[in-house]
């Protein structure tokens, strides 16, 4: 069965072409930003930094549903965050930085970012 595959158009370039961009870029454009803040340890599908080079790609769109509607996202993240962080501040960033790289990068306004903390990363703790 194939992929189902939602691509939108953020721009119609006169006399030129059109550029689309699909639903799961935009997913892993949040999934990115959201694992580079300090405090998140892993996506809620347990995938990081280090693992992508060796999954590909794709798998940072775990733990990310995006929703495009008239060229306004909202983004639903599920993150483990690290054991001792300030829970709100690290989502605070997280919302911030995935907020501004979706704007950036595809131009399309965010307008929800809506952070499920799924749950703390035991494994840095060493014996604070």
């Amino acid at each position: 069965m194939a992929e189902k595959r939602t691509t939108y158009k953020i721009q119609d370039i006169g006399g030129i072409g059109e550029v689309q961009i699909a639903d799961e870029v935009v997913a892993i454009i949040a999934g990115l930003a959201a694992t580079d803040v300090e405090g998140v340890a892993s996506m809620g599908g347990n995938i990081t930094n280090e693992l992508v080079s060796k999954l590909g790609m794709k798998n940072l769109s775990r733990g990310v549903k995006v929703t495009v509607l008239e060229g306004v996202v909202t983004v639903d993240l599920t993150l483990n965050i690290e054991f001792g962080m300030n829970i709100l501040d690290t989502s605070k960033k997280v919302q911030d930085k995935v907020k501004s790289s979706i704007e950036n990068m595809t131009g399309l306004e965010v307008a929800d970012v809506n952070i499920h903390i799924a749950s703390v990363d035991m494994e840095n703790e060493k014996g604070k």
